[in-house]
C-alpha cells in the first residue's frame, strides 16, 4: 500500500516526524524502519530518517501488507450473554486481550472464539480479528459484540457507523461531580506528545461525544453510567479525565500509581450493547452483570 504527500508548509521538518504526523496508526520507530529498509522516496529518490523537507518535495511511502500469523483456537471459557446463528455476544473479563497483537499472540478472545465457533466468524476484518466489529480494553469489561458471518458483520458496522448501537458503560471516576448529569462533547485523536494516548487536544481529532449520569457520590469518588454517542478509542477515559474525573484505576489517563491496592486497571464495564439484529430487524438488547470486583469495590469505598 502506497501513501504519496505533498509538503506545503512543514520545509525543514524532519521526514520521520512529518510522516509520525501524517500517518497517526503507524509509530514513529516503524516510520524510521520503512525509511531505513528504503521504503520511503522523495521525488522518487530514498532519504535517511534525518531529511529536512524542503516546500513541494513530492513523499512516497510504501507500507509492506503485515504478515499475518496463524492464530490457533484456545479452549478458554467464554460467558456467553447472547448466541445465534449470526452473532455472539460476550461478556469479557478483565485482562483479556479482545484480538491477537505484538505481546499478545495468545490467550486473547479471538483464540477462545476460534475454539467455539470454528469457522463461524465473519472473515471481513482479516485472519486477526475474524468476526470482530468492535473492541473494548484489555482492562475493561463487559458486553462485546462478535459476527459470524458477513451479513451480520456488515450490518453492525453499518449500525456502528451511524451511532445506532446503544453501549452504556459503569464507571468509577475520581472526585465527586457536582451536577446530575452531562455530556462531554470533544473531538479525540491521537495525543501529539505521547502517541499510545489519544487526547482531546489533538491536531486532528474526530467527533466524539459521551454523556454521562451520576448513579452514585462516594466520599473521595463517583459512580456514574455512560452513554457512547460515537466510539472513538479510549472514548470514556479521555472525556472524564479532561474533564478532571479520570477514571479509578487509569494509570495512563489518570494518577500515574492507583489509590487502592490491588486495582489493575480502569474501573469500567461495558454493562448494556442494545443493536438491530441484523437478520430479524428487531431490536435487541443484553447486559452484562457488573464483575466481582466491581461489586466488592462499591461496597467497600466509603459513601458521601
Amino acid at each position: 500500500m502506497n501513501k504519496y504527500f505533498t509538503v506545503e508548509t512543514e520545509e525543514g521538518m524532519r521526514i520521520d516526524k512529518y510522516l509520525a504526523a501524517n500517518l497517526p496508526d503507524i509509530s514513529r520507530s516503524h516510520i524510521q524502519k520503512l525509511i531505513k529498509e528504503h521504503h520511503c522516496f522523495v521525488e522518487n529518490k530514498p532519504v535517511k530518517a534525518n531529511y529536512r523537507l524542503v516546500l513541494s518535495d513530492r513523499i512516497t511511502v510504501t507500507i509492506p501488507e503485515p504478515k499475518e500469523p496463524e492464530i490457533l483456537p484456545e479452549n478458554i471459557p467464554l460467558d456467553i450473554l447472547y448466541e445465534d446463528q449470526d452473532i455472539i455476544i460476550v461478556n469479557k473479563p478483565k485482562q483479556m486481550v479482545v484480538h491477537p497483537a505484538p505481546g499478545h499472540s495468545s490467550g486473547t478472545l479471538v483464540n477462545a472464539l476460534l475454539y467455539h465457533c470454528g469457522s463461524e466468524l465473519s472473515g471481513i476484518n482479516g485472519i486477526m480479528r475474524p468476526g470482530i466489529v468492535h473492541r473494548i480494553d484489555m482492562d475493561t469489561t463487559g458486553s462485546l459484540l462478535v459476527c459470524k458471518n458477513d451479513m451480520a458483520h456488515q450490518s453492525l458496522a453499518k449500525q456502528l457507523k451511524d451511532h445506532s448501537i446503544t453501549r452504556i458503560y459503569e464507571a468509577v471516576v475520581h472526585g465527586r461531580i457536582r451536577e446530575q448529569k452531562g455530556s462531554v462533547n470533544a473531538p479525540i485523536g491521537r495525543h501529539p506528545a505521547d502517541r499510545k494516548k489519544m487526547s482531546v487536544h489533538a491536531r486532528q481529532g474526530r467527533e466524539a461525544i459521551t454523556h454521562y449520569q451520576v448513579l452514585k457520590r462516594l466520599a473521595q469518588y463517583t459512580h456514574i453510567q455512560c452513554r457512547l454517542e460515537t466510539g472513538r478509542t479510549h472514548q470514556i477515559r479521555v472525556h472524564m479525565a479532561s474533564i478532571g474525573h479520570p477514571l479509578l484505576g487509569d494509570e495512563i489517563y489518570g494518577p500515574s500509581k492507583c489509590p487502592l491496592k490491588g486495582l489493575t486497571g480502569q474501573t469500567l464495564h461495558a454493562k448494556t450493547l442494545g443493536i438491530i439484529h441484523p437478520r430479524t430487524g428487531k431490536y435487541l438488547e443484553v447486559e452484562a452483570p457488573l464483575p466481582e470486583y466491581f461489586v466488592d469495590l462499591l461496597q467497600k469505598l466509603p459513601a458521601d
